[in-house]
């Protein structure tokens, strides 16, 4: 059974990702007691109520019966009990009765949630979205019917942006809006793939819907976002008549079986009532604050999931015996362990330090972190997922010790919210030429100044001659090329920081120095290789496309 880690947490947070600096600089009310009192008993509610109805959740998963969204036995009590302790809100704007606290005692929480079970961590993670996008472009009057419910959690939020022919590509979006006389409008379309698009768990769901205006431009410039309430609301704000909106059905997916991932119809009649959120066609930059909100938050998936397995692994390993002695002492399981434990520590230290970039208000550094580790930790979760059934051998491949559930939960978080092939271009194109390039370099510069270990400094010098090399071949046109580096290049800096996070690990606390030994002599010496791939892959890539063609 998951026991949430509050101690290695709070240590990633105060000893490696700078916690207590941003206390005394940004949040001088919050104190170090006071923010270890709130991950202790968000962890004990992860791991006492959340974790033990994981399993019901995957057997029974989300049904759609009678036109109306069921979720599993237990999950609705369970929702009502979380939001009552608060959890919704702890970094909305108290103006609306949240708590204002950092990004990074959020994201340490929501990592709880997610190893208790991701499906379940899911609904809440949409409406924190939904509430930072409404709060920081919506109108004063749409913020004041909406914000605090969503903040409370009382109503849910959910992103509507994929279409049956618009997956990644939203310039393709078909959904229509059209301007009413009241200032309104009227929302046509069907959105696919919608996460707790419907439920009955709370009594409105607050929809942020892309669509497009007959006289809009064309592309990404014509899209605008609108709020669509499943139930319109009456005079004094409570729920009243249905939207014109449904769910047409519900996807059979391979993992987070409990979350309802829902096929929308809007408009099916006279058409959904919707209200702008910012100026019209300019939708993708407001809905952009809760991708970029969702995309740290997915990368919480990717630890979360890679803890809950190295402690279902660890555990079975302890227990399991072979040859007259626990498979743990078995040279090959404790490989895999120890793989499987120092890659958790990296992925989170990355996510908390991009949390830490946010809440300092660093943009050029969140910019720059944010997609290293939305695709480093997501990958990192489906790695030590894998490995974790492996530990068990044939006991992981089924389902009844509950392992094959987190590879499977695990799998969808590579993929949704900007597929990592998307971060690695987002990263290569977009955030690597920030400042002409000094972003990544000042912070390659720091990360030097971090250990002077022989291994780090090879690993040092691999990411920045990837780096110039990248930047180079962007500068004189060579896109293509660089997009052949883009994934291995994120790796390459994902492998790097977990290095360095680990010896800063182990200059504070002498008894991880054997993780970050482990970690240089089997993991780190990866990075040369990685660095060859971006600068070589394109020639190498080139000259296999042909066998990709069609005999």
């Amino acid at each position: 059974m998951y026991k949430a880690p509050v101690d290695d947490i709070l240590f990633t947070l105060t000893a490696i990702a700078g916690f207590p600096s941003l206390l005394d600089q940004r949040f001088p009310d919050l104190d170090a007691d006071t923010a270890a009192a709130i991950l202790t008993e968000a962890g004990r509610f992860a791991s006492d109520e959340i974790a033990p109805l994981a399993a019901i959740g995957d057997a029974q998963g989300a049904r759609l019966a009678e036109g109306e969204v069921r979720v599993p036995d237990g999950w609705a009590d369970l929702y009502h009990r979380w939001i009552a302790g608060g959890w919704n809100g702890l970094t909305a704007p108290e103006s609306f009765g949240g708590q204002d606290l950092p990004h990074m005692l959020n994201v340490a929480a929501l990592e709880m949630w997610n190893s208790g079970a991701m499906a379940f961590a899911l609904c809440p993670t949409l409406t924190m979205g939904a509430v930072e996008a409404l709060d920081k472009h919506g109108s004063e009057q749409l913020k004041a019917l909406y914000l605090a419910k969503m903040v409370s959690g009382e109503w849910t939020g959910t992103m509507n942006l994929t279409e049956p022919q618009a997956g990644s590509d939203l310039s393709q979006i078909k959904t229509r809006a059209e301007r009413h006389a009241d200032g309104s409008y009227r929302i046509f379309g069907q959105k696919i793939y919608i996460t707790w698009g419907d439920h009955e768990v709370t009594d409105n769901i607050v929809h942020l819907v892309l669509a497009r205006l007959a006289d809009a431009p064309e592309g990404t410039r014509g899209i605008s976002l609108f709020l669509v309430p499943k139930y319109l609301l009456n005079a004094d704000g409570s729920p009243g008549i249905r939207n014109d909106l449904l769910c047409h059905a519900l996807e059979h997916k391979l993992g987070i079986h409990a979350s309802p991932t829902c096929t929308m119809i809007f408009g099916d009649e006279q058409g959904a009532v919707g209200y702008l959120i910012g100026e019209e066609n300019r939708g993708l930059a407001c809905m952009f604050t809760m991708m970029n909100n969702a995309r740290l938050a997915v990368a919480m998936q990717g630890v979360a999931i890679a803890e809950a397995a190295t402690q279902k692994a660890l555990a079975f390993a302890q227990e399991r015996r072979q040859s007259g002695q626990a498979i743990v002492h078995h040279p090959d399981v404790a490989r895999m362990l120890l793989t499987m434990k120092v890659l958790t520590f990296g992925a989170r230290a990355i996510s908390y330090a991009c949390a830490h970039a946010i809440d300092s208000g660093h943009g050029d550094r969140a910019g720059l972190l944010t997609p290293i580790a939305k695709a480093f930790a997501t990958d990192i979760g489906v790695e030590v997922a894998s490995l974790g059934i492996q530990v068990h051998g044939g006991m992981g491949y089924v389902e009844e010790t509950g392992a094959a559930r987190l590879l499977r939960d695990a799998r969808i978080a590579p993929i949704y919210e900007g597929t990592n092939g998307i971060q690695a271009i987002d990263l290569v194109t977009r955030k690597l030429p920030l400042s002409g390039g000094e972003a990544a370099r000042g912070f390659i510069a720091e990360l030097r100044a971090v250990s002077q270990r022989t291994e780090l400094t090879a690993a040092l010098d691999h990411l920045t001659e990837a780096t110039e090399w990248l930047l180079s071949a962007l500068e004189s046109g060579q896109r293509d090329a660089a997009l052949f580096g883009a994934t291995p290049y994120l790796r390459l800096f994902g492998l790097t920081l977990t290095g360095i996070y680990l010896a800063k690990a182990a200059d504070v606390d002498a008894n991880r120095n054997g993780l970050y030994t482990f970690f240089a002599a089997n993991l780190l010496r990866e990075t040369s290789s990685l660095s060859h791939s971006v600068i070589h892959g394109a020639d190498d890539l080139a000259a296999a496309l042909s066998s990709l063609e069609p005999a």
